[in-house]
């Protein structure tokens, strides 16, 4: 009987200890989201298709090794995919490509058949060459435009791009973000993530204090300002002249690296940032596997962008399918595309920088 209470007393003490989550209020941050296992993943590398590349001037198939890291767009009541796609040509495991696909209900999606940006013999080959165009992150602007932010490589260093449309099929490029930042212009960056409201199905671009406002790094995150969507310079946050926004803590599972994911949002309870995470067990989550990336949420002040209000103990996704633990990479889910599209929330993510998956609200 004594042994009997005494199991039933631990079950009482279980039951009652709260986790991370249930210990605080994260009413702020957008959740729960569910992996669509019936359909995932939703995008694969296809052998079949080819593009004839400018630079090598020789028909390439283009996605044949990797799709991953995509882009989300609402337009005409349509869900547009920009993911990144690699062939495997070249010596940095394949040169990136960045094409489109869509979808009437966010989950079954069709494929372009040629990239909609890419390396090409123009001004920014510099940049771009051959590692490509990676990991794009798309906002409107009031006009009805689209800013894309991207990263270029070119075998030394990512650098942060920005390219422009109308339609998402035809884009302009305006080179580096940080051109006009010369303590930046010529330092690897990566990631650009802008605040937006999101409302019919749009992420429309929005200024605080009369700036255009985006969260970038791949290490810590950093915040940058901008009068025009193309030209950005960046804040120095405290009067030490740190520039470092948040990044990355001991112990969790974010411990070696934070990097934007999808298009910050503002919410009546502040801006909330989806962020992607690295994980080093050596001095982070041993309960993960070396290099795992998982997602998290903070929350800023919707008047000072740099000030953070919240931020979540723990993630909320982290690889646990086949497809997400083998890949091109290992024990990867990197979200990166997020619409709220016929009443519920799709969050895209590139899986094992392989494939490309999506989450539900």
């Amino acid at each position: 009987m004594k042994f009997l209470l005494y199991l039933l007393l631990v079950a009482i003490l279980i039951s009652c200890k709260p986790t991370a989550d249930q210990s605080k209020d994260y009413s702020w941050a957008l959740l729960p989201f569910t992996k669509a296992d019936d359909v995932n993943p939703i995008l694969l590398p296809d052998t079949n298709s080819t593009f004839l590349c400018p630079v090598r001037n020789t028909i390439v198939q283009w996605e044949e090794k990797d799709v991953f890291n995509p882009a989300a767009v609402v337009r005409n009541d349509t869900v547009f995919l920009l993911f990144r796609a690699e062939d495997s040509i070249g010596k940095f495991a394949g040169t990136s490509r960045i094409g489109i696909a869509w979808s009437t209900d966010g989950l079954h999606f069709k494929k372009h058949p040629v990239p909609v940006l890419y390396p090409d013999n123009d001004a920014e080959k510099i940049y771009e060459w051959e590692g490509g165009c990676e990991d794009p992150r798309i906002v409107e602007d009031e006009n009805g435009t689209y800013y894309m932010t991207y990263t270029a490589y070119d075998g030394d260093k990512a650098r942060l791009l920005v390219a422009s449309s109308k339609d998402l099929y035809h884009w302009t490029k305006h080179g580096l973000a940080f051109k006009n930042d010369t303590t930046e212009v010529n330092k690897w960056s990566k990631s650009g993530s802008i605040v937006c409201k999101y409302e019919n199905g749009k992420a429309i671009a929005l200024k605080i204090g009369g700036k255009y406002c985006m969260y970038w790094g791949d290490t810590d995150i950093f915040m940058a300002v901008s009068d025009d969507l193309i030209n950005w310079i960046q804040v120095i946050v405290a009067t030490d002249g740190n520039k470092t926004v948040f990044g990355p803590r001991r112990k969790k599972f974010d411990s070696d690296l934070v990097e934007p994911g999808p298009p910050a949002m503002l919410t009546e309870k502040g801006i909330v940032l989806i962020y992607n995470s690295r994980n080093v067990p050596s001095k982070g989550d041993t309960s993960l596997a070396e290099g795992t990336y998982a997602a998290s949420q903070i929350l800023f002040d919707k008047n000072n962008p740099t000030k953070v209000i919240d931020r979540m103990d723990t993630y909320f996704m982290k690889p646990d399918k086949p497809y997400e633990i083998t890949g091109q990479v290992n024990h990867v889910c990197f979200v990166e595309g997020l619409v709220h599209y016929k009443g519920k929330w799709f969050l895209y993510y590139g899986t094992a920088d392989s494939k490309i998956a999506v989450a539900v609200k």
